[in-house]
């Protein structure tokens, strides 16, 4: 079944991430947008006021973690950590960075059920 098309933001710097989350949610019904680096992705966010925002931690430069604080200024879209750290590690940072949840990478039906589940408590 097809959900509404929602606007989710991927902040990733892979290429290949950000090419498999942008088919594999787009099969969804989502409109997908992209951004490859940290830098500029709080003044997208803003733009685009996206209904999700998925969100890289090991970025650099900037990472996720820390770019999740400067996020709130500038969207009020749930932020959720998509990274290929282990779920210990991630868990902790949702809770210490007060983002929605985690997603682990490479977990393609996990993705999909996972943005579904925080795209319907928003």
């Amino acid at each position: 079944m097809k959900s509404s098309g929602k606007k989710i933001l991927v902040i990733d710097d892979d290429a290949k991430h950000l090419l498999t989350v942008k088919e594999i949610l787009e099969t969804e019904g989502h409109a997908i947008y992209t951004h490859n680096q940290p830098f500029g992705s709080t003044h997208l966010a803003k733009i685009l006021k996206p209904d999700l925002i998925l969100l890289d931690v090991n970025m650099p430069g900037l990472s996720g973690d820390t770019l999740s604080k400067l996020m709130r200024f500038h969207t009020n879209a749930p932020i959720v950590f998509y990274s290929s750290n282990d779920e210990d590690s991630l868990r902790q940072m949702v809770r210490f960075h007060n983002v929605r949840g985690y997603i682990c990478k490479g977990d393609t039906y996990g993705l999909r059920e996972k943005v579904a589940d925080f795209l319907s408590r928003n």
